[in-house]
């Protein structure tokens, strides 16, 4: 039966809300100080700050490198020598990053055949027995014939089928070997499309002309429009030391920034860059620091064998990261924005229902005046005969 009557009372009643006015100077209060916040939240933050009134759309982008410079080097082994783009940008060109090589190991003609490993607690033998054939070395140089060779006149090892001799890469150049890379420069050409505008721009703005491009370098101050970069001011701009880094190498990000509101003139649409290291430069605390990777050149010797260069590249590479969003007036988001803020003025009702009904001295003086409970005229009007007839005395049938 309980379950009927509450089946029925869901049925058959309907809540609508009553207005009860309360002169009350602290419920006031809550109700404009609520009020207020939301209509600062809506004009200051939706539509002010967070351009609610906008359509917007992310950025397209492309991006193009160029690097300049040269420096010079004199060593024993190689002399000296002149080193340009062509030998220290690796590849050419990449897709929207470029490495230029800092530090280098070179191993110089390496051909096939049988040499000793180089020495190390694993690789190290006295007698044939502790090499195993078939075995890839610890350096993976190449695989173990089985036998125990010396490697000098106190060391023995085991002998590898390798490109020989092994390369030896425990002692890295310090300083770097191109510590003369920080007066490189390079060059980012930047075209960016926002698709929903139709507005395309680049880099180079329209008031760049040829002779500014061939003496400008980006500074932040005097020339943050200017799109050469010096490697050695990009590095010290995060924070780093170039000579320390073009060491063992690392990773940088020169960030690039479309962030544009259309609904200004296309002459405020300017980029802005900034910097930052993307690897952990905390060589003390990380496994592999750095960034490098080998290569080869190959040659034909005059008897028809083939020999090669092996070069262990260390250096930076420099990420290109495009980002940006545009904005322009639209009716659309405009007024969903507004719907939504005008929503959200029932906030300080329910708030000031919550204070008035459950916090203050008089809630339940409160209650009675909020809820009102009425039944139905025409249930009211059936009971009510029903009460009547019963009261009435029963009918006698008269004879006329």
């Amino acid at each position: 039966m309980a379950l009927c009557g509450a089946f029925h009372s869901f049925l058959f009643e309907y809540d609508t809300p009553r207005i009860v006015l309360i002169r009350s100077r602290k419920v006031g209060l809550i109700n404009r100080a609520v009020q207020l916040g939301i209509l600062a939240y809506v004009i200051g933050w939706v539509f002010l700050w967070e351009k609610g009134y906008q359509e917007t759309d992310s950025v397209v982008s492309s991006v193009t490198t160029k690097v300049k410079g040269v420096t010079l080097t004199n060593t024993s082994n190689l002399g000296v020598r002149i080193w340009d783009v062509a030998d220290y940008v690796i590849p050419p060109q990449g897709e929207n990053t470029v490495f230029v090589m800092t530090n280098v190991i070179l191993t110089l003609n390496q051909s096939q055949g049988r040499c000793p490993e180089l020495p190390d607690d694993q690789t190290k033998c006295k007698e044939k027995n502790n090499c195993v054939p078939g075995y890839v070395s610890t350096h993976s140089s190449g695989i173990q014939t089985g036998e125990c060779v010396h490697y000098n006149s106190s060391i023995k090892t085991c002998e590898v089928f390798a490109w020989c001799p092994v390369e030896d890469d425990y002692h890295i150049p310090k300083p770097a070997f191109l510590r003369e890379a920080e007066n490189f420069t390079l060059l980012v050409k930047n075209n960016i499309w926002y698709r929903k505008f139709n507005f395309s721009k680049r880099n180079i703005l329209p008031t760049i002309n040829s002779t500014y491009l061939k003496n400008c370098i980006y500074d932040a101050q005097t020339d943050p429009f200017c799109p050469i970069f010096r490697l050695g001011k990009i590095v010290e701009a995060a924070g780093q030391d170039f000579q320390e880094m073009a060491v063992e190498g690392g990773v940088m990000a020169l960030q690039i920034n479309w962030d544009c509101n259309l609904d200004r003139a296309a002459s405020h649409c300017v980029p802005k860059y900034s910097f930052r290291r993307l690897d952990n430069k905390d060589s003390a605390h990380t496994v592999s620091p750095g960034y490098n990777f080998r290569f080869a050149k190959y040659y034909k010797n005059s008897d028809g064998t083939e020999s090669r260069t092996l070069v262990k590249a260390y250096g930076i590479r420099f990420d290109i990261i495009v980002f940006g969003k545009a904005g322009k007036f639209d009716v659309i988001p405009t007024m969903i924005n507004i719907g939504s803020g005008l929503a959200l003025f029932g906030v300080a009702t329910v708030l000031c229902d919550i204070v008035v009904l459950y916090c203050m001295k008089k809630k339940y003086y409160y209650r009675e005046k909020k809820y009102k409970y009425v039944e139905d005229y025409e249930l009211v009007s059936i009971n009510k005969g029903r009460v009547k007839a019963e009261l009435l005395p029963p009918l006698t049938p008269q004879r006329f």
